[in-house]
Order: structure tokens, then sequence, then C-alpha cells
């Protein structure tokens, strides 16, 4: 019994310490990547028409998903944690997402994601942002004012340590403390409930993820 936890635990950390040297990868071929498009910004002045005509666009499959949003449910499983059956849309959008779940655990969301590498946020940050994190593998870790402090002090120490993940309060979530995958969802008694260490452990970057190795870093921080 021992002798499998122990070598869980030690997959778990090569896991984590392969996601941290991809996410240093990347941090270097996008620093890369900003020095070559200060280059060619000219060039991008020429299609700013075609970038006009995508933001519209978006705005379009804005306002056509928010009615997709309202349909779906959650299916609680064995194990206590709820799947979202129903429509998940993956648009960019400009427009406010009206999502039918709090928190959210997908759907058309912002551009821009939310910073995931271990970030813990002390106030409250967008859905929209979120969501997109969400979709690169992350698992989003929330709390309202009923979670206790050390509980909130102690998960906010794990999620430091792991990467593709994120923290925030959410004031109007049901449950004290709840954690967030892309269609994924469960609440946790406490920040020593196994099963916080369970659902990281199948969601961080788990199957689920619709971009899987995606950046949880060069996002939006508080």
């Amino acid at each position: 019994m021992g002798s499998a936890k122990n070598t869980a635990t030690a997959t778990r950390k090569a896991r984590i310490e392969e996601l941290r040297r991809a996410e240093r990868a990347r941090a270097r071929r996008n620093r890369i990547l900003v020095i070559a498009a200060s280059v060619v910004v000219v060039a991008g002045l020429a299609v700013g028409g075609v970038v006009l005509v995508q933001s519209q666009s978006d705005d379009e499959k804005s306002t056509a998903s928010d009615a997709k949003q309202a349909s779906g449910h959650f299916v609680t499983g064995a194990d206590g944690v709820r799947t979202w059956k129903g429509t998940l849309a993956r648009n960019h959008v400009t427009k406010t997402v009206s999502y039918p779940m709090e928190p959210p655990v997908g759907g058309d969301h912002n551009q821009v994601w939310m910073n995931c590498n271990g970030d813990v946020y002390t106030k409250a940050i967008n859905n929209m942002n979120a969501v997109h994190s969400l979709e690169h593998g992350a698992v989003w870790v929330t709390y309202n004012g009923k979670a206790s402090v050390s509980d909130v002090k102690a998960l906010a120490a794990k999620v430091k340590k792991t990467p593709y993940t994120l923290m925030s309060p959410v004031d109007d979530q049901k449950d004290p403390i709840m954690l967030s995958a892309w269609g994924k969802q469960r609440t946790v008694t406490s920040a020593t409930d196994k099963n916080v260490d369970a659902f990281f452990s199948e969601f961080v970057q788990g199957k689920q993820t619709p971009e899987p190795g995606a950046a949880c870093t060069n996002g939006l921080a508080q």
C-alpha cells in the first residue's frame, strides 16, 4: 500500500517537473516571438481590417453562444466529481458571457487567460479569463467567506507549488471550497480532504483538457 502511494507521488512529482520545464521552454519561445513580431509590426497594420471583421464575428458568436450556455446540467459520479453534460462552447468572445454554473467549468471565454502557474489571487478574478485557463488544463481552486482562514492558507500553499493551477475567492459559489477543471467540478470539506489531491492528480493537464500543453504564463495577472 505504502509502496504504491510512494510510486504515485513520485510519478506526480515527475509530471509536475516536466510541466515546469515545458513552461520555461514556452516562455523562451514567446520572448523570441515578441522580438520577431516587433519587426513586422508594419505588416500587421495592413491586416487591421481583417482583425476588425474577426472581432465583429466574435461578438456575433458571443450572442449566439450565450443561449447555448443555458442548456446542460451536472451529473455526479460515484467519486463525487460532477461532470457537465451539455454544450461547452470554446469561442473567444469580447462580450460578457453568462455561465449557468458558479464557478464556471467551461464555455465561451475571453481570448486572454489568467496566469495559472501556481498563481494565487486574493481578489475575485474575471470568470471569462479563468475559463480560458481551464481550457489550457488548469485546476481552479475557489472559496467563499465560509472557508476557514487555515484552509485558505493551506490551499494557497499547495497551489503555489503546482503548475497549471490557480486560486481565487468566489463569493457567490454554493460551498466554502470548490475545485474546477474544464467540464469538471467538486466540493471538498477542507484543505486536508483527500479528494483535493485526487482532483489535482486527475485533472491538472488531465484527459478533459481541450488544449493540453497550452501556456499558463504570459496571460493576465491581477
